[in-house]
């Protein structure tokens, strides 16, 4: 039988019965917590629209924002401006592709599934390592989920990561590792790179890993044969974090004899969207294929014999046992992986390549005009991808610098003291495909009139 329940709205003597309950005599008692210039102490909720006055309200208040279609931008740091071509969003806005989220039943998820392949497939090559997974949350969760399964397999206490690395990737790395018992030493620079002679003097046998960036948060390229040379030489696994973007130009961590390989895939095809969503990539060799976190699509053949795919070697907590998994990551950014998928099957080898040099030649065209100007020169001495340091003299600070790019209609670079408090009144930009040479000359000729 149905059970009859009397609901009555809660009245003024009902919530005081709730107080005394929990043991408080007022509302204001749950928030003392809060400071008191945070207390909200009305809410003045507007009267009803109609759709076309709330869509004319949302669109006056959009356009308060600074954006890419309004600014000509110089900030990378992590997240970066590349063209996407429109085949992109129109193939990946498919209702098929954009409503998709779990392919646990392969017998409904195909298409699914072979993107996922696709793209593990492509990654591989571009990588060129054995296995890619699909995918991490970001590049930051993969470099830390990369330090904990070397941690697992070599069963040593010591992770060394440079200083060169991303500042917030390295933040994440140590609140992964800060309940483990582990030690997290971070390597000097030298001029912008990993300073050899210091990971030298720190690596040991129970050294579990080396975490190097390149091209690193500078832009600069690191000296990676060297530094795998060195690991490999205390039986350490070396872990490389890359720009995706700059594979097409630059030797692949596969060829530096690299044992993971992790980056970000925001580049490929995905927008920078308020700083995200971003999508990690995670690959290894194939003697860490079943200790690597995240998902793999295997190519299999259905009870007819036809070409199939699904999910295989899951080793996530959802489907084993918890004290077995290899990480608690339990799902993928499979729309931003379909994306780079799509991206990469329209540039080609040949594209990926061409975008590689614009990059390149933009960048150091940009470095070289900026410090023809009086009071600016490079802060660093080593060979750069698509990002470059720039010390500017003290007569101008970065804070004014930056202000009038932006009334300028510019959006300069990133201030190194924010990650870097020794290196002073110092610019880091980033010069993508996206900017023409007449975007770089009015960069340069606003801030010849600014400094």
């Amino acid at each position: 039988m149905p059970v009859k329940i009397n609901y009555t709205p809660n009245t003024e003597s009902d919530i005081k019965l709730m107080l005394k309950e929990i043991g408080v005599n007022s509302i204001e008692d749950l928030l003392v917590d809060i400071p008191e210039g945070l207390l909200c102490k009305q809410i003045n909720i507007p009267t009803g629209m109609s759709e076309m006055e709330l869509k004319h309200s949302l669109k006056s208040l959009s356009d308060k924002n600074a954006n890419l279609n309004k600014y000509t931008s110089y900030l990378g740091a992590g997240a970066y401006e590349h063209f996407v071509p429109s085949v992109v969003d129109h193939l990946s806005s498919r209702g098929e592709f954009y409503t998709c989220y779990t392919p646990y039943q392969p017998e409904v998820s195909q298409g699914t599934l072979q993107g996922i392949y696709e793209f593990q497939s492509m990654m591989c090559e571009l990588l060129a390592m054995d296995i890619v997974n699909a995918s991490m949350y970001d590049g930051a969760s993969a470099l830390a989920e990369a330090a904990v399964l070397a941690i697992r397999h070599k069963r040593k206490k010591n992770v060394l990561v440079s200083k060169t690395v991303h500042p917030e990737y390295r933040g994440v790395l140590s609140t992964y590792l800060q309940e483990l018992d582990v030690k997290l030493i971070e390597i000097e620079m030298e001029d912008g790179i990993t300073s050899v002679s210091d990971l030298e003097s720190r690596i040991d046998n129970n050294t579990a890993c080396v975490l190097i960036q390149t091209p690193n948060f500078f832009g600069c390229l690191e000296e990676t044969e060297e530094l795998v040379g060195l690991t490999h030489k205390n039986e350490a696994l070396f872990v490389a974090c890359v720009n995706s973007m700059s594979l097409g130009i630059i030797k692949p961590p596969g060829e530096y004899d690299a044992d993971i390989a992790v980056g970000d895939i925001q580049a490929l095809g995905n927008y920078i969207n308020y700083g995200g969503p971003h999508a990690g990539f995670f690959a290894v060799n194939k003697e860490f294929m079943r200790k690597m976190p995240g998902r793999l699509a295997g190519a299999t053949t259905d009870t007819k014999g036809r070409r199939a795919f699904t999910l295989t070697l899951q080793t996530r907590e959802q489907h084993i046992r918890r004290a077995k998994a290899t990480s608690n990551i339990c799902t993928n950014q499979q729309l931003l992986a379909l994306r780079t998928c799509i991206y990469l099957s329209t540039l080609g080898k040949a594209g990926m390549i061409d975008i590689g040099n614009l990059n390149i030649h933009k960048s150091h065209y940009a470095m070289d005009r900026l410090c023809e100007l009086d009071g600016i020169e490079p802060l660093l001495n080593k060979p750069f991808f698509n990002e470059f340091a720039i010390k500017i003299s003290d007569n101008c600070k970065i804070e004014e610098l930056s202000r009038h790019l932006f009334e300028s209609g510019i959006i300069g670079g990133l201030d190194l003291s924010h990650f870097y408090p020794d290196i002073n009144n110092a610019m880091l930009l980033c010069v993508t495909e996206t900017r023409s040479k007449e975007d770089i000359d009015e960069l340069v000729l606003a801030v010849s009139n600014i400094i």
